[in-house]
């Protein structure tokens, strides 16, 4: 090979790194939309980084992930998904329950979805099947229905003779009716009455408290719902403040001083609880 090749050749070859760095993919992007708001998420979203970094996706080194709170506001989602799709994201994960999974489901159908904690995704209609989703979504779908249920039978067993209980649900969230449904079935069956409080914004929820202490209520249920979970606080101190006893579907509920909320009899048993023989002998549930 003559010198001049030679030299040539050595020439291409430095520019090969640099040619093969320029056709490199950009780095992939995950979409990551909550219904809730990101202060009382952070939990989640350390978790949720955990778990990505456990099976070797580390933010800023090989993926990035793109935020969408909806706060609250479920008629932001659509506007806030659009805007992930817009950003060609590899994968889009879904948090805060039904509303942004079914935000997802409406934005598109070729970008894989993830959901996480939604309230019976079959009934909702966010997946056709359980163990075969179909489509491109997946995910985690709660019982939360059958758990909202079991709290009317525990302000029963907590206040024998309560004739009247209390419903809080959010009309603007999917799972408004369903909740209802169940609880008048739940109710009639215990021979109590449901008186339904609706709320989807923070003076709403007040109201609700107000109007369920003059109505004179026996008790509240806090049903699973994302707006009711990313202001627990507020409704917890509520409940004390109107005298009210409450029964709620999550751990952080009571961690944050509420009365009790619903777990499954062998998580209790595993906590080591001491739960009452009037419960133990007739409930699947039981209270923390």
């Amino acid at each position: 090979m003559r010198r001049r090749e030679f030299i040539t050749l050595l020439g291409g070859a430095a520019a090969w790194p640099v040619a093969s760095a320029a056709q490199q993919p950009a780095m992939p992007v995950v979409g990551f939309l909550s219904s809730r708001s990101p202060g009382e998420s952070n939990d989640l979203v350390v978790a949720f980084r955990r778990g990505l970094r456990e099976a070797g996706f580390i933010e800023g080194q090989n993926l990035l992930i793109a935020f969408r709170w909806a706060e609250g506001r479920y008629d932001r989602l659509s506007a806030l998904v659009a805007e992930l799709v817009d950003l060609r994201v590899a994968v889009l994960f879904t948090a805060g329950g039904p509303p942004a999974a079914l935000a997802a489901k409406a934005a598109t159908q070729t970008i894989p979805v993830v959901f996480s904690g939604v309230s019976d995704a079959l009934r909702l209609g966010v997946v056709t099947s359980l163990n075969r989703p179909g489509g491109n979504l997946t995910g985690m779908s709660l019982f939360s229905f059958d758990v909202a249920a079991k709290g009317a039978q525990l302000l029963k067993e907590l206040l024998p003779a309560a004739s009247t209980i209390a419903y809080l649900v959010n009309s603007s969230s999917p799972t408004a009716a369903l909740y209802v449904k169940e609880s008048a079935s739940t109710a009639s069956a215990l021979g109590i009455s449901v008186h339904v409080l609706s709320a989807s914004t923070e003076q709403e929820v007040d109201d609700a408290f107000a109007s369920a202490t003059k109505s004179g209520v026996a008790g509240v249920v806090v049903p699973a719902e994302p707006f009711f979970d990313s202001r627990r606080d507020i409704i917890v101190a509520l409940a004390a403040r109107h005298s009210v006893a409450t029964v709620y579907s999550f751990r952080e509920y009571a961690v944050a001083g509420g009365l009790m909320r619903v777990i499954n009899l062998k998580t209790a048993k595993s906590l080591g609880i001491d739960v009452p023989p009037t419960l133990l002998a007739r409930a699947d549930e039981v209270i923390e």
